[in-house]
């Protein structure tokens, strides 16, 4: 459940109870889209929630809910039972009471001063449990909730009263299908009790099945007719009362006549019982299947440290998770995971970050560096201040972000939403024709035969199928990707992305590393002094080359020496006195200004700047030492990607503002043959315009805060993850990964949910297609039309779990 805020509007999503079919979803969507104050509404039936972007100074999340309840549906509202502490009076439990109920979303705050405790009803979609706590705290109070009273996930519980109704459902219809089968001459060796035959005993195990555990199939069809449509309830409700009743009209008849048992008329009722049983077991099928599609949902959540321990007054204290505010010094142990996003005060260790960034090999961390939350602190003690909590982590933006993209629309689904939408009304004309064609023409005066047929229609028609079809893919499609480190930010861009002919990549941080490093050092005496002479002339220098030269010089061993002066000359490179000799290092024209004869470089020099290298000379006393090159590398994985991309058909194209000849470099080692250079970054917009225009569909690649509006322009924005939030933002999919191979593997992983998509339509609109004529063809006794009803909206959630098993070429 969650609220984010975008251009004026808020976003709010919504657990709905109470649908039962595409019908719903769209009478919901119809309803609420109607609203004043209303942007925008998508209702999800397979995550049975609703997201709806709306103007809070026109309409508030109670009225949309209103809106849903009035329409006949049930909205999920959480309660909590906190503990609080530091109340002294009354006056103090009046103080929070007022406020909480000041808070919007909270529906109703009641505070107990003799139990020191809050009972609070709120909306998850407008508030969290952490901001009524939060809110408490500002009052000057403490507030815990009670551990013992945590809330059941509601899907949980409808799962268990979906047992409980099928079970009943079952125990009462299973003598009345013992009854059917004895009909049949293949099964006369089966013991039929007397008492089964009976009509009046047939009445009272039908009655409450059709009365009591199918009452909300009546409950459903009432409010939907009232509210101007139909649904999968309207179909049920038809079907089975037409069996039902013309049952009881022949009991009443077999008794009025006084007919003895033995020729008593052949009852239906088996029909009306078998049928809910069926519907139901369908339905908990279902309910159990779509409960899987959320698992990458419930995976990332249960990444989330649930305590952490804090320094509050000089004491350590352990807290849950939800109470560390920003600010707060964090001790994380060896061996535990880092409870919030934070930096490093004090300490160093090695801090596992594959769950976020797929990097086997832990990442070291020292003071002044950068943690995320969920990530396992490996060895040695880290003292960290918390920079981002609750809502404002990484991790929990990636479960925002995925939670989102599946309760998204996928264009595609709007086809099936509008057949849906129509299919209930077409659907009961086909089966009052079919009764009149059977009970006027085909057998004229056979009102069962008529009646058997028509209710056969009415089951095997049912939409439900339909309706999942799109949304579990998604949900399933979008959670497996996650499991990969790929977020996609919505349904629409998880169907846009299988168009994708053409990937354009930025070159610096996405095709390469993003920072220089040392590559090539060509001395003309001794290495080893001529590094420890650079090292110490570079040392003092914030430029990026002269950091990576450095770093490359101590990853050798060498000890690199204090200069006793620093002169950086910009243009030209820096001049420095180490040890009482003078170092030069530089571009040609320091060599010159100094007087510096380094000619016989010159031609090694020209071979490294066409491999797209930065080269420095270097001289030590006024005569040329040596030769030394850095450069922002390719990372490992750039050319396996660019080959995966290719091999897949789709065309790559480097875009960059670096020189030309670089560019080339760099494009070369990645085996990238179509280069752009020197293009600024709102150029970068322009190119994608252009391709765009020539008829491509595009996918831009970057991580830089010039890549945003680029990124923005693409059909397809691919956002690497270790760039910055800003590209982030501006991108249709985030790749945590910070690897290209990953680009190959977000658009084969919606090649594979549209296949998959593709697949559940065709066989829901196949299903319906094909299972109407031939029931209406009296070819399907309606216990059967119901188990295949069943049947087809459970393979249909079963195929899109096999999403979920995708296995994506790393």
């Amino acid at each position: 459940m969650t609220t984010g805020e975008t251009t004026g509007h808020k976003q709010s999503t919504l657990r709905i109870t109470g649908m039962t079919c595409a019908a719903c979803a769209n009478r919901i969507e119809r309803s609420l889209s109607k609203l004043e104050g209303i942007a925008e509404a998508n209702v999800n039936l397979a995550l049975e929630q609703a997201t709806v972007s709306y103007d809070p100074a026109k309409i508030s999340v109670e009225r949309i809910e209103q809106t849903i309840e009035k329409l006949g549906y049930g909205t999920v509202k959480a309660t909590a039972e906190l503990l609080l502490e530091g109340m002294t009076c009354a006056a103090c439990a009046n103080r929070i009471e007022k406020g909480l109920n000041k808070l919007p979303g909270v529906r109703e705050a009641a505070v107990n001063f003799a139990l020191e405790t809050a009972h609070v009803v709120y909306s998850p979609a407008e508030v969290s449990l952490a901001d009524i706590q939060q809110k408490v705290e500002q009052l000057g109070y403490q507030a815990r909730p009670k551990e013992d009273l945590e809330q059941e996930d509601h899907r949980q519980k409808e799962i268990r009263k979906q047992k409980r109704r099928f079970i009943l459902s079952a125990l009462l219809s299973l003598p009345l299908l013992w009854s059917m089968v004895g009909h049949f001459s293949f099964t006369s060796w089966i013991y039929m009790p007397e008492l089964f035959m009976n009509p009046w005993f047939q009445l009272i195990l039908a009655t409450p099945v059709q009365f009591i555990i199918g009452r909300h199939f009546y409950i459903g069809a009432y409010k939907a007719l009232r509210n101007g449509s139909a649904n999968m309830d309207v179909l049920i409700a038809l079907g089975t009362s037409a069996a039902y009743f013309y049952s009881l009209y022949l009991t009443l008849d077999w008794y009025m006549t006084g007919a003895d048992l033995a020729h008593g008329p052949a009852m239906y009722y088996e029909t009306s019982a078998v049928l809910i049983t069926l519907v139901l077991l369908g339905k908990l099928f279902e309910a159990l299947a779509k409960g899987k599609t959320s698992q990458a949902i419930k995976s990332l959540m249960g990444l989330q440290a649930k305590t952490a321990l804090v320094v509050r007054g000089g004491q350590e204290m352990t807290i849950p998770v939800e109470e560390v505010l920003v600010g707060d010094i964090v001790l994380v142990r060896p061996g535990d995971k880092v409870p919030v996003d934070g930096i490093v005060l004090e300490g160093s260790s090695a801090v596992d970050e594959s769950m976020l960034t797929g990097e086997s090999i832990p990442v070291e961390k020292q003071p002044g560096d950068a943690v995320i939350g969920a990530t396992i602190n490996k060895h040695g003690m880290l003292r960290i201040q918390a920079t981002k909590v609750g809502k404002e982590t990484a991790l929990a933006q990636i479960i925002k972000v995925v939670e989102e993209a599946q309760g998204s629309k996928a264009p595609i689904q709007r086809i099936a939403d509008k057949i849906s939408g129509i299919f209930v009304p077409i659907v009961t004309a086909i089966a009052l024709v079919t009764f009149l064609i059977w009970y006027f023409i085909a057998v004229p005066g056979d009102l069962a035969g008529a009646l058997e047929k028509a209710i056969a229609v009415l089951v095997i028609a049912c939409p439900c199928a339909l309706g999942l079809a799109t949304p579990t893919s998604i949900m399933a499609g979008s959670g497996r990707a996650a499991e990969y480190g790929i977020l996609f930010k919505g349904g629409e861009h998880l169907e846009m992305t299988h168009k994708v002919d053409t990937v354009i990549l930025d070159k610096t941080g996405t095709v390469t590393k993003g920072r220089p490093e040392l590559t090539d050092v060509l001395p003309v005496g001794d290495e080893h002094r001529f590094l420890r002479l650079i090292g110490a002339a570079e040392k003092s220098s914030e430029h990026p080359l002269a950091e990576a030269i450095v770093e490359g010089i101590r990853k050798r061993g060498i000890e690199i020496p204090d200069p006793d002066s620093f002169t950086a000359i910009p243009g030209y490179g820096v001049v420095a006195e180490v040890e009482g000799h003078e170092v030069l290092i530089g571009t040609r024209r320091l060599m010159e200004r100094y007087g510096v004869d380094a000619s016989e470089a010159f031609e090694a020099m020209a071979a490294l700047e066409e491999q797209g290298k930065t080269a420095m000379l270097a001289a030590v006393d006024r005569k040329y030492a040596g030769l030394i090159a850095a450069a922002d590398m390719i990372k490992e994985s750039s050319k396996e990607a660019v080959s995966r991309l290719k091999a897949m058909g789709l065309e790559v194209i480097m875009i960059t503002g670096d020189n030309e000849r670089t560019a080339r470099a760099i494009a070369a080692q990645a085996g990238i043959e179509q280069v752009r250079a020197e293009v600024l970054p709102e150029g970068k917009a322009e190119e994608v315009k252009k391709l765009q225009a020539a008829g491509k569909i595009t996918a831009m690649v970057g991580d830089g805060i010039n890549d945003a509006p680029a990124l923005a322009t693409a059909d397809i924005g691919m956002a690497i993850g270790t760039g910055t939030d800003v590209a982030m933002e501006a991108a249709d999919v985030t790749l945590m990964r910070g690897e290209l191979t990953s680009i190959a593997d977000a658009i084969y992983m919606s090649r594979k949910t549209m296949t998959n998509i593709k697949q559940n339509l065709f066989w829901a609109l196949g299903y319906n297609t094909l299972g109407i004529p031939i029931a209406a063809l009296g070819f399907l006794a309606p216990w059967v039309a119901g188990a295949a009803m069943a049947l087809s909206s459970v393979s249909v959630v079963l195929n899109a779990l096999r999403l979920q098993r995708v296995r994506i070429n790393q």
